[in-house]
């Protein structure tokens, strides 16, 4: 009996592991300058929690059991300020969970804004989302999925990244000679920075993203509530009301936004818990209601 347990531990453990672990540009970074950066391992009591320094951004696939794969995928921003990512409890965690809803899942290591590593640090994070949006449908054939079911989901700045993918998709900022569409099919964000206005805005973020004193042409374009329009696509939020680092009132708005433009939109609010609330919950009761609407939409 316990060479039997053993055989099926192995075999959950190898079916929720990533496959591989890909460099997301095949050839030279955009918008990247020569620099001697060195990514950090973070790591707390001993436990790894995430990296920061990231300037060479990698793609971590999960693809599920074929029996159990639905051809959906989820792109996974983890979040971090824009200056770190949290990339076992918004990624990791996050992935193992979308394999056992037969549901692939590609964490998203991407390059933390810096004037030491990129000409333009605003549209570095974006590109690598952008890119991660281009190779998941580029493979989608390989990787048995379906073109037209590929979302991205973000947490906190994560959650920045994933809105801004969802908003402003019609230009691209990497590029694209094959002309693929980069416009995720839904956005999960949990959690969401999504303005860079002073009032409700994670300054941490702002200040990361945009520099200490951007001009107000560059928070308007990075402030996603105002860049909703009839094209963006459907959208699940969960916040809490009582977060004091990133406003509830960052959800709220973009929900508004996206009722008046007849988006489809799912919006889950709760009045206690605080920032990162999910990461003390059990995956497989948060996502419930998660996967309930990525089966309706």
């Amino acid at each position: 009996m316990k060479e039997i347990t053993f055989l099926f531990f192995l075999f959950v453990s190898f079916h929720l592991a990533a496959q591989e672990i890909i460099p997301l540009y095949p050839g030279k970074i955009p918008n990247s300058i020569p620099n001697t950066i060195k990514e950090e391992r973070i790591e707390e009591n001993g436990n790894f929690i995430g990296y920061s320094n990231v300037s060479k951004p990698t793609l971590e696939i999960y693809l599920p059991d074929p029996k159990l794969a639905t051809g959906t995928a989820v792109i996974i921003c983890p979040g971090g300020s824009y200056s770190m990512l949290c990339y076992q409890k918004e990624g990791i965690r996050i992935a193992e969970t979308f394999l056992r809803q037969g549901i692939a899942a590609f964490i998203l290591k991407y390059r933390l804004p810096s004037d030491s590593i990129m000409k333009d640090k605003s549209i570095g994070p974006l590109q690598d989302a952008q890119q991660a949006i281009k190779t998941v449908r580029q493979h989608a054939k390989e990787w048995k999925l379906r073109p037209d079911k590929i979302g991205i989901m973000g947490f906190s700045a994560g959650g920045h990244l994933a809105s801004t993918a969802g908003t402003h998709f019609d230009k691209s900022y990497i590029p694209n000679a094959e002309n693929i569409s980069l416009r995720p099919d839904f956005l999960i964000l949990v959690y969401p920075v999504i303005s860079m206005n002073d009032k409700i805005t994670h300054i941490g973020s702002r200040t990361n993203l945009l520099g200490t004193n951007p001009e107000m042409e560059r928070i308007s374009l990075f402030s996603n509530e105002m860049q909703v329009n009839r094209d963006t696509p459907p959208v699940w939020l969960t916040h809490t009301c009582d977060d004091t680092v990133v406003p509830v009132e960052n959800s709220i708005r973009l929900y508004q936004q996206l009722v008046q433009y007849h988006i489809p939109a799912e919006m889950h609010l709760f009045p206690q818990g605080n920032h990162g609330f999910v990461l003390n919950l059990p995956t497989d009761e948060w996502m419930q209601p998660l996967f309930k609407w990525i089966n309706k939409i």
